[in-house]
């Protein structure tokens, strides 16, 4: 017999006395899971180490600023480019998409600039006209490349070269790289009010040519426009936001006080309401089908008439809602017959309800832990976040040879930029640029950045599931105080939370540890198939997009049962102290030999807590809707002018709906681990003065049991 059973048993065995003095949760505790807890904690440390080693080799301006051809950043201190913080595209047409642009891989040189250019002009005018007009050469050459100023080199060498671009247009910054000043004239494309242009080749060429890359451009232009009108309305709205999101808070706390009151007048409304409705639908399928009677064609069957597009052809035949009626009429007898023989399993479940909101009442420090587990998960997400991009700014410098002929060999073959020009590569491929490709390495460390970034999503995962699970089990633990507590309030141990946090930190860091790791797993494979699915997406083989969604599906549901198996195994840890393996087992086998209950329980809970969060969401949600579009006279004054309306109006909806949530988790947590205590409380003990049951007096009477022993002072 374990240390716990003494709690309820003599060491030999024999029933012993109740104990007065019993608090509930088992203070007498061991560390649980140390060898799980020991590689956590060595993995932390390696996280560190690789954040420390990322850190080091990385450099995120690699993602903030812009590089050109020769791998300098653009807007660098300290550099020739300092003052140079704009990307330039010699050849903007080469550069078909934006997401091209972006990604630094148009295959044209790329060069800094101290800001676009503002003008058509071509390098064939410029050069013509260089000798009577100096000043457009001077203003043309700070678009060539560095050093440059022979403007007597001829056309085709300039361009084989690419020391200038054939032709610039007018152009405005945007993600500090030039973007050709699109603009729409009367429904025509229009660029500086011109439609068409010289491309520097002879050739005149019409705007529509862009058309792919500004409509790209376009659209990206126009969600910064309205970005910068969401963040002036977030800007002068955030006060009345902020007093929503309160609204919300205090509307769930409310809600959770009134379900002490209102949990069976709700539930049993909304049942009797189903069996109306469903009972109005039968007799409205009946009398569509006595309706029908007599009319031609109404006597037709479904297989008579085959599928039809037009599914009202459907409803004119008695057949239809004949089956319509049979089904209503099933559902309906479903209803009431599990209503007779699940009653006192209801009255058990709401019975839980309303002890849940009174335990919270007694313990409203629970409330805001979850603020607690938020701030921790932000913390894990912050360093994921900040890790993953020095990890994807780790690598040097890559070059590549760029080709204008799509038959060079040595196209996108990497090269050196320094000894480039002393190969014969430009020869056989002439124009051949070795430009700036992307940043990497043939180094060790770069050969496994792909490893060190699965090993920072991986213990990412595994670090947000331990701090889920930490706050399971003090919330469990807190609870646990409450229901074994002889004499409520009074036996309830004096700061349970603060209590259960510090139990679970100090002895089952390990076990927590063990159970987050098992679903960090899951959640990494998941991710996994994800990605494979997203890189076949184009394949045609069926079998294997049937094979991944197959999987896809079996490790969904197996997360989910995980998730259920653990969160009892955590108010199991929480109560007994015992390692996570026979905490799970133990759970397992109670809710097992309670399934109906845990069935009846938890789909009472799921519906009333839904409806809470529907109604604390929809209720602020509309107040605001009426704040804003200035419908309350009292405060059409104080309405701030918005771009859009809608822009708080969602926040709050949304924010009051995730307000409501943390609050009401907690209260779940609450109902689930009272429901734990409840089955234990029925098979441990016999209501006797040795064994007295700690269930409080409605649970009691509902069971039917023995009547309660008197608690004694």
């Amino acid at each position: 017999m374990d240390r716990d059973e003494e709690n309820y048993y003599g060491k030999h065995g024999e029933p012993r006395k109740f104990d007065p003095k019993f608090r509930g949760p088992v203070h007498n505790r061991r560390c649980t899971d140390i060898i799980c807890c020991v590689i956590f904690i060595v993995v932390i440390l390696c996280y560190i180490a690789l954040g420390v080693v990322a850190w080091v080799h990385g450099d995120p301006r690699k993602v903030i600023y812009p590089t050109d051809s020769y791998g300098q950043f653009c807007g660098q201190r300290d550099t020739f480019n300092e003052n140079k913080t704009i990307l330039f595209y010699f050849n903007i047409l080469k550069c078909a998409s934006p997401v091209v642009l972006i990604n630094l891989q148009c295959p044209t040189t790329q060069l800094c600039v101290s800001k676009c250019p503002d003008r058509f002009a071509t390098y064939t005018d410029v050069q013509a006209s260089y000798r009577y007009r100096p000043d457009q050469w001077n203003y043309f050459r700070q678009f060539c490349k560095p050093g440059f100023n022979n403007p007597r080199k001829s056309v085709a060498q300039v361009l084989r070269d690419e020391d200038c671009p054939s032709m610039i247009v007018p152009s405005r910054p945007f993600l500090k790289r030039c973007f050709p000043d699109f603009s729409t004239k009367n429904g025509v494309l229009t660029v500086a009010n011109q439609t068409t242009f010289k491309d520097g080749r002879g050739k005149t060429r019409n705007v529509t040519d862009l058309r792919e890359a500004a409509n790209g451009i376009n659209i990206v232009l126009d969600a910064r426009s309205v970005g910068m009108k969401i963040f002036e309305d977030y800007a002068i709205s955030w006060y009345w936001i902020l007093i929503g999101l309160f609204i919300a808070m205090l509307l769930s706390l409310l809600f959770l006080v009134l379900l002490r009151f209102t949990a069976g007048v709700l539930f049993w409304i909304f049942i009797f309401g189903v069996i109306g409705i469903i009972g109005y639908g039968i007799w409205h399928c009946y009398w569509e089908y006595d309706h029908l009677k007599g009319i031609p064609g109404s006597d037709l069957t479904v297989y008579d008439i085959g599928f039809q597009t037009d599914f009202k052809v459907y409803l004119q035949l008695r057949q239809t809602w004949l089956a319509f009626m049979i089904i209503l009429c099933g559902v309906e007898v479903i209803i009431i017959l599990m209503l007779i023989f699940l009653r006192n399993r209801i009255r058990i479940a709401i019975a839980l309800l309303k002890e849940g909101s009174r335990a919270i009442g007694y313990i409203m420090s629970t409330l805001f832990y979850p603020i607690v587990t938020f701030l921790l998960i932000a913390i894990c997400i912050s360093y994921w976040a900040v890790t993953a991009v020095f990890l994807a700014t780790s690598g040097e410098p890559v070059y590549k040879v760029m080709a204008n002929q799509t038959l060079c060999k040595y196209a996108n073959l990497t090269c050196d930029l320094e000894t480039f020009n002393t190969t014969n590569v430009t020869k056989l491929c002439p124009g051949a640029q070795c430009t700036f490709a992307f940043y990497g390495g043939e180094s060790l460390y770069h050969k496994y950045i792909f490893i060190f970034q699965l090993a920072n999503a991986f213990v990412f995962l595994w670090l947000v599931n331990f701090a889920i699970a930490l706050g399971q089990c003090t919330l469990a633990g807190a609870f646990a105080s409450y229901y074994w507590a002889y004499r409520k309030p009074a036996d309830i141990p004096l700061w349970p939370l603060f209590s259960s946090f510090g139990r679970a930190i100090r002895y089952h860091t390990g076990s927590l540890a063990f159970g987050a790791l098992i679903i960090a797993i899951v959640q990494l494979i998941r991710v996994i198939l994800e990605y494979l699915d997203h890189k076949l997406k184009g394949t045609q083989n069926s079998f294997t997009r049937f094979l991944l969604g197959c999987l896809k599906c079996c490790f969904w549901l197996l997360e989910k049962f995980l998730k259920f198996v653990n969160r009892n195994a955590y108010i199991m840890i929480a109560i007994y102290g015992k390692n996570f393996c026979t905490s799970a087992k133990e759970a397992f086998y109670l809710l097992m030999r309670n399934v109906v209950r845990v069935a009846v329980l938890d789909k009472v809970t799921d519906f009333l807590l839904f409806l809470g969060k529907i109604l604390v969401a929809g209720g602020v949600g509309v107040l605001a809707f009426f704040f804003f579009t200035q419908r309350i006279p009292i405060f059409a004054q104080e309405v701030p002018m918005l771009n859009y309306y809608w822009v708080p109006l969602l926040t709050v909806i949304i924010g009051s709906y995730l307000v409501a949530h943390g609050f009401f988790s907690v209260y779940a947590m609450c109902v689930d681990t009272l429901f734990l205590c409840f089955c234990e409380d029925l098979e441990r003990n016999d209501g006797s003065t040795a064994k007295p049951y700690f269930m409080s007096a409605s649970l009691h009477r509902i069971l039917g049991k023995k009547k309660l022993s008197p608690k004694k002072a």
